[in-house]
């Protein structure tokens, strides 16, 4: 009889949890049996184990054999487990000694001739034995860079089960040669033990990274973006095809400042898993950039498959850019799905084979054209869209998904002047990053003994209460509150944003007119019109100007409130019907607060979320194609032909 006991690490999501594995060899017929919840892989490992110790020198034992998996409640796959299983079986077979193996934590997939192969979620694995008070750790030689980011952690790096066996027996160490290595420096010897420093080598930082002054014009765009950058604000790029919002959101990850050795850690434990590491740099300092197609899976963008979830693209891109261009064309049904992680900062994903959580915490950039043909509202025109499918395209974006994005943007076509312009070069990435790094300092500065670091991250009644802004300025979004403009959350996001704005400034605290141009960006309504009690004037948008939201509307005409509309005169009345007739209808998008008034008239359209104004004798009639038109209707006392 003979017992022997190893550890080694299962992972659930990103989180290790430590498994011991014992063997225990008793006489009768010789077999093989694994217990302790093992998936098929992990079943198949029993083969692989015996193959491996076979060429690799060492006897079979021909007896009953029992390997358990403890705690059996975890479900455990992958093999990961091939190491510590044929160790703790040469060590029941007494080829190993017992007590060299007991505090030892193997990770490592097996060859069938012994080789020692690398497997996903070292990081996570070694941070998890690191936890449960490990200090020594075998890995596969091509992990070890990976394995000794872990301080206090002793790393043997090993080429296959041989030279693991030789080492554990004080024998000589056997120095064979990698077939995949050929021409390449000779790279650790098993026995070459490389203490655990949390060293910070990796990707550089920085290189060939586009850069911001690529981009010609776009000056409210250029700023709306390193608002996101500075304050990890939600960002959405509307315009027409070929304007540049791609353009601009793939320079958003090279204003971001670098990771902190702690978000570092958590990244590339995220990419360990995924498998995504580039081999020979083991640990990513610079902020993920991941930019799905619009088909992409509710299983790809959020985690999921077979078995125990993998990352998806969401927990990809924590403490990074998550761009998803042609947002509208994406399914509704996955966009949703961005609503918990964007409030969370991480996704919970329950499969049939386990539960897990998983870091989520991103800065989300959306692209998408105005309409179907991406044409509605340009200077150009063409737009051939009815208003039915601009609206439908345009409602594939939730409200509630919009209502967490902070920053919304209309990213119009360059101008030729600009586009040709020679000797005029744009600010630079790096210049825009200084004042980033600068604006971040201010606000670690400020929320220091707290668990938040930027300005996204701290909730709205400690923004109010811990540090309040200027008497007065948050007047007009109050009024926007009351009038339905904005929402509660909307409030929240608009002071967030104000603050970041305040930082790149150097304010101490925001101004009226920081909140203000937050209250621009998120209901898209022109802080420097007039405004009459709590109907504030808008810009007129697509040559019609947009109306009230229906309540408004109601409460219009009833007669009553500050924020009724004032009948136009008979000349505005006929030019607002000419006008009506020949341009097309605008919709408020999904999840924006709609523009109110109009500069030249209070005429409205029948868009969504909005109520037309009539003048006496006219009623809205259907067309057969179902696009609302103003037409003449007989007046109540009959006079007049329909």
């Amino acid at each position: 009889m003979g017992f022997a006991r190893t550890c080694s690490v299962a992972l659930v999501g990103v989180e290790g949890v430590v498994v011991e594995v014992q063997a225990d060899l008793e006489p009768g017929v010789a077999a093989f049996t694994l217990v302790g919840l093992p998936d098929k892989s992990l079943v198949e490992s029993r083969d692989r184990v015996r193959a491996a110790v076979v060429n690799s020198g060492a006897e079979w034992p021909q007896k009953k054999l029992t390997v358990g998996l403890s705690p059996a409640s975890v479900p455990k796959s992958g093999s990961g487990f091939d190491l510590a299983v044929a160790c703790a079986v040469l060590g029941a077979a007494e080829r190993l000694d017992p007590r060299e193996l007991t505090d030892l934590m193997m990770i490592g997939e097996l060859g069938l001739d012994g080789r020692v192969r690398p497997v996903r979620g070292v990081l996570p694995a070694v941070l998890a034995a690191a936890d449960a008070g490990y200090r020594q750790v075998v890995v596969p030689e091509q992990t070890v860079a990976e394995a000794s980011l872990v301080p206090g952690v002793s790393v043997l790096g090993i080429r296959s089960l041989r030279q693991l066996i030789a080492v554990l027996a004080d024998e000589p160490v056997p120095d064979e040669e990698n077939p995949l290595d050929e021409g390449r420096p000779d790279p650790l010897l098993a026995g070459l033990v490389m203490p655990g420093t949390g060293v910070t080598a990796g990707l550089p930082h920085g290189d060939h990274l586009p850069d911001l002054s690529d981009v010609a014009g776009q000056h409210d765009a250029r700023r709306a973006l390193e608002v996101a950058a500075a304050g990890r604000h939600h960002i959405f790029l509307k315009g027409p095809p070929g304007a540049g919002k791609t353009m601009l959101a793939e320079r958003l990850p090279g204003l971001l400042p670098p990771l902190t050795p702690k978000e570092s850690l958590e990244v590339t434990a995220v990419h360990s898993v995924a498998g995504t590491l580039p081999p020979g740099q083991p640990l990513v300092h610079r902020p993920p950039y991941c930019a799905p197609h619009h088909s992409a899976t509710m299983a790809s963008l959020v985690g999921g498959g077979t078995g125990l979830p993998r990352p998806g693209a969401v927990s990809l891109a924590h403490h990074g850019v998550l761009f998803l261009d042609e947002a509208a064309e994406c399914s509704p049904r996955v966009l949703d799905a961005l609503r918990q992680p964007l409030e969370s900062g991480h996704i919970v994903v329950a499969r049939a084979g386990g539960m897990m959580r998983m870091p989520a915490r991103f800065l989300l950039a959306l692209a998408a054209n105005p309409c179907p043909c991406g044409r509605h509202g340009t200077t150009a025109g063409g737009c051939e869209c009815r208003p039915s499918s601009i609206r439908r395209y345009r409602a594939r974006l939730s409200g509630p998904l919009m209502d967490r994005v902070d920053l919304r943007i209309s990213v119009e076509p360059v101008a030729r002047s600009e586009l040709i312009a020679l000797g005029r070069a744009a600010e630079s990435t790096a210049a825009v990053a200084e004042r980033i790094r600068a604006a971040r300092e201010r606000a670690t500065a400020r929320f220091a003994g707290t668990p938040w670091q930027t300005n996204s991250e701290v909730p709205g009644h400690e923004l109010r209460t811990r540090w309040p802004v200027h008497p007065g300025a948050l007047a007009q979004a109050e009024r926007d509150l009351e009038c339905g403009l904005l929402t509660a959350r909307g409030l929240d996001r608009v002071l967030r944003v104000a603050w970041t704005a305040a930082d790149l400034a150097g304010r101490d605290r925001p101004t009226k007119e920081d909140v203000n141009w937050a209250l621009e960006l998120r209901t898209g309504v022109r802080r420097g019109a007039v405004t009459t009690g709590q109907s504030t004037t808008g810009r007129a948008t697509g040559g019609t100007a947009v109306g009230t939201r229906a309540h408004d509307g109601a409460r219009a005409g009833a007669g009553g409130g500050p924020g009724a509309a004032t009948r136009p005169s008979d000349r505005a009345r006929a030019a607002a019907r000419e006008k009506a007739r020949t341009a097309p209808a605008h919709t408020a998008e999904a999840g924006e607060e709609p523009d109110t008034g109009s500069r030249g008239s209070e005429t409205g359209t029948a868009g969504a979320g909005t109520s037309p104004v009539t003048a006496p004798g006219e009623r809205l009639r259907k067309t057969p194609d179902s696009r609302p038109r103003i037409a003449l209707a007989p007046a109540p006392d009959g006079r007049g032909e329909r």
